[in-house]
């Protein structure tokens, strides 16, 4: 007994006589104790393996961010002094546009491509050629047979037109730098000169069309329901023309006639560029109805036919000028304004502005051009072993000389009131085997209609527009009433 007591005094008095760590240590392991045999101890084996896994993450974690963060400071601070390693890769490949602006950068410095005000326009006025703009802005002739010297140059320069644009661009010396022009509807050219050569770059232009209808009542004039219907004078003589075999615009129209009109508008980048074409019409004169469609055949031949598929041109047109007035009809017995005697007239007067183009009637050879008595200048056209025509009191005479083959449409003239004439208009004759005829009532067979195959092609094309000319009129007809 005394022994315990001892025993359990010395262990009570230890503290007061030890370190303080001995006593911080023996609750420590006190503390150990109770865990181990305590309810920890106890519990399932699974419990135990998952602090055991998430234990082992939290270490990963730690050793995985002191390997990385150095790796990291390493490479912040020696990025500089860091090896480098070059690819080639491949670049997508431009479009024609981005080529063609690319070379057109490489011909002219970019800083003046974009400047629009270092480009200097100019407009082509009437009766101007590309020689006189060229001396008119002081710039080397020889610049343009150089330029000239590209055939594909050619056409597009000797044949310009009111209107047209050209711009330049000049040198420090005043010279030509380059020169920008539009070689078709869809290219625009860049020509950039140097002392090497010229070095042109196209420039594709984006050109679309827009289709129009219209439809008009004759009132007074072709002109005047045109220009009501919304359509320009150019276009009412395309009109004219596509129905100029079967109506003579000059003594069959009457007030009341109609016409329905599907045609087109050139656009380029947005922007009216001309007129377009007239795809399909039909015309109703003194209640008879006609149609027109253009279509271009096989053999790469553009005209009109009817909704038949037969084509509307003739041997001959019905007047050989544009559409205008009759002052003289054909007459076996005819007072002269002039000479004030009863003649025969032999011929159909049209009255016309002067200078009017004057068209050859049909396909045929020259004849005659030159002064006759009466009828002042004149032309003789042979078209066949049978037939001719002649025009009379001419202003001039057009390019073609005599024994040279003209087709039908063709300018041969001009109106004018040479010979004995009070005013200026053309005297139009129409000749079989050298007899006189009324130009007005000479007939001749209706051509054959389109062969099995391209008529097929031609009612694929045209149902369309038949159908659409159809609810057109009867909608126009409907609210007529």
């Amino acid at each position: 007994m005394n022994l315990n007591k001892k025993h359990s005094c010395a262990t009570r008095i230890a503290p007061l006589n030890g370190a303080a760590d001995a006593s911080t240590n023996a609750a420590k392991w006190t503390s150990i104790q109770r865990i181990v045999t305590g309810p920890l101890a106890k519990a399932p084996l699974s419990w135990r393996r998952r602090h055991v896994v998430l234990a082992g993450a939290i270490v990963a974690v730690l050793v995985a961010a002191g390997a990385t963060i150095p790796t990291w400071a390493l490479a912040m601070r020696d990025a500089d002094n860091a090896p480098r390693t070059t690819l080639d890769l491949p670049l997508p490949a431009l479009s024609p546009e981005e080529t063609a602006l690319s070379a057109a950068t490489d011909a002219v410095p970019s800083d003046a491509l974009a400047d629009d005000d270092a480009w200097q326009v100019v407009k082509v006025k009437s009766g101007q050629t590309l020689a006189d703009i060229f001396q008119q802005q002081n710039l080397n002739a020889t610049d343009l047979a150089r330029l000239l010297d590209d055939p594909g140059n050619t056409r597009c320069l000797r044949s310009i037109h009111p209107g047209d644009e050209f711009a330049f661009l000049r040198n420090g010396a005043g010279g030509l730098r380059a020169i920008r022009f539009d070689r078709d509807d869809r290219t625009r050219v860049i020509a950039n000169f140097t002392a090497d050569g010229v070095r042109q770059t196209p420039l594709e232009r984006n050109v679309e069309r827009r289709t129009h209808v219209a439809h008009g009542v004759i009132d007074s004039s072709l002109f005047g329901a045109g220009e009501a219907a919304g359509m320009s004078d150019a276009m009412v003589l395309q009109l004219a023309n596509a129905f100029g075999y079967d109506i003579d615009f000059a003594q069959d129209l009457r007030q009341g006639d109609s016409f329905t009109v599907i045609y087109d508008d050139v656009y380029r980048e947005g922007e009216r560029l001309r007129d377009g074409d007239i795809l399909a019409a039909t015309f109703v004169n003194k209640g008879k109805r006609y149609s027109a469609f253009r279509f271009t055949n096989g053999a790469g031949e553009t005209s009109y036919y009817s909704a038949e598929g037969r084509p509307l041109k003739k041997t001959f047109l019905r007047t050989p000028l544009d559409f205008t007035r009759i002052t003289s009809y054909f007459s076996v017995a005819r007072m002269h304004p002039i000479l004030g005697l009863m003649r025969a007239h032999k011929g159909v007067d049209y009255a016309a502005p002067m200078g009017t183009p004057i068209r050859a009637a049909g396909d045929g050879k020259i004849a005659f051009r030159g002064w006759q008595p009466g009828y002042g200048n004149v032309v003789i056209v042979q078209h066949n072993a049978h037939n001719s025509t002649l025009y009379g009191h001419m202003s001039r005479l057009g390019g073609y000389q005599v024994g040279q083959r003209v087709a039908q449409g063709a300018t041969i003239g001009y109106v004018g009131m040479t010979g004995l004439a009070t005013g200026p208009h053309l005297h139009y004759e129409f000749r079989v085997d050298g007899q006189h005829r009324n130009p007005l009532t000479v007939t001749t067979l209706p051509p054959e209609p389109l062969p099995g195959v391209e008529l097929a092609r031609f009612r694929t094309q045209t149902q369309p527009m038949l159908a659409r000319l159809n609810q057109l009129e009867a909608t126009q007809l409907a609210s007529a009433k």
